[in-house]
């Protein structure tokens, strides 16, 4: 197995076609795994939709550094493929940056992964509700339709430092949340039920 950076065309295949959002996101950075010269799966990084989260982090010193691992994507049957490509990935990251991720409650992940990976459990978000775009999805620019309310659901936060010993350390001692004993429980398999992702499928 081997990672490598990979351009957003292809990795929007994996977004629509296969992960269960459906949808594009942010992405500044993205990465493929690769076995045997076949991509398997990808994973992306971008800046957050929300500012406040950028500056809640670690401050608003560091808000320009902050980025969110928004998507993890493989095809099934890839051991231990998904801890592979997030360990590997964060470390040809820009130094420092600091990596916000969320599992998603509603959808039964605790975020296994990222606890392989010694991500920092920082607490669970509550469940609200936004206004709903034109699209019928949540609406990130307050200008979707506020009679229209959708489901935000609870997620696991988790928060990780690409960087040296010291630029790590330094970030630490500002961190803003409060670091939290992992949460446990059964995980619902990722993707089982979505298409094999093909090479022929990056085309079409």
């Amino acid at each position: 197995m081997k990672i490598l950076p990979i351009n957003s065309y292809e990795v929007e295949p994996w977004l629509l076609k296969k992960h269960y959002a459906r949808r594009m996101c942010p992405i500044s950075f993205a990465f493929g795994l690769y076995i045997n010269d076949q991509l398997e799966g990808v994973i992306t990084y971008g800046v957050p939709a929300s500012p406040f989260l950028c500056m809640g982090v670690c401050g608003i010193q560091n808000k320009d550094i902050v980025l969110e691992l928004n998507r993890v994507c493989l095809n099934d049957g890839v051991k231990n493929g998904a801890s592979f490509l997030v360990g590997n990935s964060l470390k040809m990251l820009p130094k420092p940056t600091i990596i916000v991720s969320y599992a998603d409650k509603a959808m039964d992940h605790i975020g296994y992964i990222y606890q392989a990976s010694n991500f920092l459990f920082t607490g669970t978000t509550k469940e609200r509700t936004d206004m709903a775009g034109e699209d019928g999805k949540h609406s990130r620019h307050n200008l979707g339709n506020s009679d229209n309310r959708i489901n935000r659901s609870a997620k696991h936060r988790y928060v990780f430092f690409v960087g040296t010993k010291a630029q790590k350390r330094n970030l630490l001692m500002q961190l803003n949340y409060v670091i939290q004993p992992y949460p446990k429980g059964e995980s619902k398999k990722y993707d089982a039920s979505h298409p094999v992702i093909t090479q022929q499928m990056l085309f079409t």
